[in-house]
């Protein structure tokens, strides 16, 4: 008992001094200060947690008290979000109801509260992904308060803090929804720090191995670093000084994940990278007015000492990006030899590209006293003053989305992250008007932008004055007039060139209005034919034609019907009377059964053989071991072709079998985040018998001979059968793939080794 008295009174002290921090934190903001209030939501929040603790084994309520400090301290949010963040998992996981709230502390907190509440019950059916679902819900609040979302960000945050708790397969399922939604938000709305952690985070727990490796790499070259920063900035040090200008000179490091992600992408080693290090000249301006020229004098004085990339200047100073960052970015030659790129900022810059939505508030001009000045966030009564055009543009997008949601959330999911990582391009209308657009976006896109109607009936554009398609793709700096016509109507083909969200669901829901009588006759089609033969119409029996025919929705089915691109027959009635059972393949269906090197039909018969299902209580937090023996029954599916070595995960299919895909997949990311409830964590137990096919990219200096030395190491020292080989020559210059037969990753990084030490093959990558 005495134990118990004593673990309960450190539980106390823990609790009331992470509450004493929060308020300490919301005390030395600008905020109104309504400590009474913060104070009566914690005291509600700990009586209704109480006893609970989390996988951790802290009391439940040091949760709520975190996520509250993230959103003052780290976010920058007043009153009403700091007891909403501590009330946000009450209505969840206790007794207590909305209403409740709403009595207690007001409409306001209540709706925040309802909004941060997952969707529950058993109202989605097996196809569903209720993960997407809670999103569409989260997003439908947040078109009416952006601090449901800026709150669910801070509870992401907190959550990633303390994934080491979870199971392995919880991991992956949290880690890759952050990546693939929360990331890019936090991105949008401008929090930059949050977004670069959550990306570290992420990657961290799914690719632990490539994680520390880096991080490693990094730590060991730390020392260079920071000689070549002093190097470089000295001059630029003593030109500011010059200047009398107040100034701070940071270094800013590639993070993990973003060395990581240029690899991926860049197909490049470590040591390839060059701008892993930048410099950051953070600057306090005379005046406000002065902010801009004092941005451009600090350019001119350096590009006056280093030698300026002229493709690489980033003018984010004049044309702001939609999240509200600004700063100017030159790229400079050192007097080393290395290019590295000087961001130039103001204090109050920095603070928004670091803080953003909360922090650009606070420089408002509506402020014009102490008192006005301490309401940029929440006033009386809590309603948002914003005027961030673009923000609110961006909202307008979401919110039109909504009002026409598409029929499946992951599709749902997919059309709003489109425009959340997007680059922005900067278009001119005919009367000289600036809009910010994504990159690769498209004259219908543009179209879109300014009205549905424009874009619905647009026939074509003038780009620069000169005649361009519906799919020309914009430049930055293009003025842009949009030709349209009234017997103009919206094409199926137009989904494959529109790229922006509001585009993309504005077409698709188009299309999906003028179908519906397609779909409809179709329908009554089947019910005829159904009832000739004998049968009587049932979605379960419409289910299972749309599947046979390899449509994945009932209604693309009933269109295929109604356009008569699908005539029902003699199969069709085989198939549903289940005379087809075992001749129907898997064609086409995007995965394959690992079969290693046959050589005979014998083993492709056996490698056939039934795949594991996945039956009713199956322990999904236990880890899969994939050895020689077990193989055969997962899928593999050809999206990514993971062998033993890489970091892999499990995804329980529809059909109740085991698909096996590389984490960094981008198919198995939209599995993470749309199906997160099926995924598997998965180890390999292979002992170098099999053998799997691996591709590496090769360039360098074209000379006689070389290819001899490649293919030797290969082949002779290492004796690794080359599958396949391309090589192309150009201009004393040569590159190419090689596909090889290894057993592993580990053979993969051990020829690759060996191939560096041939003299002119200048690039050597792994095809992931």
């Amino acid at each position: 008992m005495d134990e118990e008295k004593r673990r309960e009174q450190a539980d106390d002290e823990l609790i009331d001094s992470a509450f004493q921090q929060l308020l300490d934190s919301y005390l030395a903001s600008r905020h109104r200060k309504k400590v009474d209030l913060i104070t009566k939501a914690f005291n509600f929040a700990r009586q209704a947690h109480k006893g609970v603790r989390r996988l951790s084994g802290e009391p439940y309520i040091m949760h709520p008290i975190a996520v509250a400090q993230i959103a003052c301290s780290e976010i920058g949010l007043g009153s009403t979000s700091i007891c909403s963040a501590l009330l946000h998992d009450v209505v969840e996981d206790t007794e207590y109801t909305v209403e409740d709230i709403s009595n207690i502390f007001g409409p306001k907190v209540a709706q925040i509260v309802d909004g941060l509440t997952k969707i529950s019950g058993g109202i989605f059916g097996e196809q569903a992904s209720a993960q997407a679902e809670n999103f569409k819900k989260l997003l439908l609040t947040m078109s009416d308060d952006i601090r449901v979302i800026l709150i669910k960000i801070a509870d992401r945050l907190h959550n990633m803090r303390t994934l080491d708790s979870q199971s392995a397969n919880k991991q992956y399922k949290i880690a890759g929804e952050t990546l693939y939604i929360y990331a890019p938000l936090a991105h949008r709305l401008g929090l930059y720090k949050i977004k670069t952690e959550l990306e570290n985070l992420s990657f961290r727990f799914e690719h632990p191995e490539e994680f520390a490796s880096i991080q490693q790499k990094l730590a060991s070259t730390q020392a260079s670093r920071h000689e070549l920063f002093d190097q470089f900035t000295q001059p630029i040090e003593e030109a500011l000084n010059q200047m009398g200008i107040k100034y701070v000179i940071k270094e800013r490091i590639k993070t993990p994940y973003s060395v990581w992600n240029k690899m991926q992408n860049k197909h490049v080693a470590f040591e390839d990278i060059y701008d892993i290090l930048a410099v950051r000249i953070i600057f306090t301006p005379r005046s406000r007015e002065d902010e801009i020229n004092e941005c451009f004098n600090i350019y001119v004085a350096i590009s006056k000492i280093y030698k300026s990339h002229p493709d690489r200047l980033r003018d984010w100073i004049s044309h702001p990006k939609a999240n509200g960052y600004q700063a100017l970015h030159v790229t400079l030659m050192s007097h080393q030899g290395h290019w590295i790129e000087v961001q130039i900022r103001s204090d109050r810059m920095d603070e928004i590209a670091e803080q953003g939505l909360a922090a650009h508030w606070k420089y408002k001009e509506k402020a014009k006293t102490a008192d006005e000045t301490a309401e940029f966030v929440e006033d009386e009564d809590d309603e948002y003053t914003e005027d961030e055009v673009e923000l609110n543009e961006w909202l307008c997008t979401i919110k039109e989305i909504l009002d026409d949601p598409q029929p499946d959330a992951m599709d749902f999911l997919d059309a709003i992250k489109l425009n959340l990582f997007a680059s922005e391009i900067f278009v001119f209308t005919p009367k000289g008007e600036i809009k910010t657009m994504p990159a690769g976006c498209t004259a219908l896109d543009f179209a879109f932008s300014i009205h549905t109607f424009l874009g619905s009936h647009c026939i074509g554009a003038k780009v620069n004055h000169k005649l361009v398609p519906l799919s020309h793709k914009l430049q930055s700096g293009d003025q842009v007039e949009i030709l349209s016509s009234k017997s103009q109507h919206v094409q199926p083909a137009w989904i494959n060139f529109v790229s922006t969200a509001k585009a993309k669901a504005k077409v698709q829901a188009i299309l999906r209005h003028d179908n519906r009588e397609t779909q409809k006759a179709g329908e009554e089609r089947l019910v005829n034919w159904l009832k000739k033969n004998g049968k009587e119409y049932t979605i379960a029996l419409a289910d299972q034609l749309t599947t046979f025919h390899d449509y994945k929705q009932r209604d693309d089915f009933f269109l295929a019907l109604g356009e008569k691109i699908v005539i029902l027959g003699e199969k069709d009635l085989d198939e549903l009377n289940g005379k087809n059972k075992g001749k129907k393949q898997d064609e086409g269906s995007g995965w394959r059964k690992y079969v290693p090197f046959v050589k005979n039909k014998k083993q492709i018969e056996d490698a056939d053989a039934d795949l594991f299902v996945v039956p009713e209580k199956f322990n999904r937090k236990k880890p899969i071991y994939i050895s020689e023996e077990t193989i055969r029954q997962y899928k593999f599916p050809t999206c990514c072709h993971p062998i033993p070595g890489d970091d892999a995960l499990g995804y329980i299919d529809n059909k109740n079998q085991i698909e096996i895909h590389k984490r960094s997949c981008p198919i198995a990311a939209k599995l993470k985040s749309g199906f997160g409830n099926r995924i598997l964590d998965v180890k390999w137990d292979m002992h170098k018998r099999l053998y799997f096919v691996a591709s590496i990219r090769i360039s360098g200096i074209d000379r006689v001979g070389l290819l001899n030395e490649v293919t030797q190491i290969i082949s002779s020292q290492m004796s690794v059968n080359i599958h396949n080989l391309n090589i192309t020559c150009d201009d004393g210059m040569f590159e190419g793939s090689l596909e090889l037969r290894v057993h592993d990753r580990e053979d993969v990084h051990e020829i690759i080794r060996n191939l560096r030490t041939v003299t002119d093959l200048k690039e050597i990558s792994e095809i992931m």
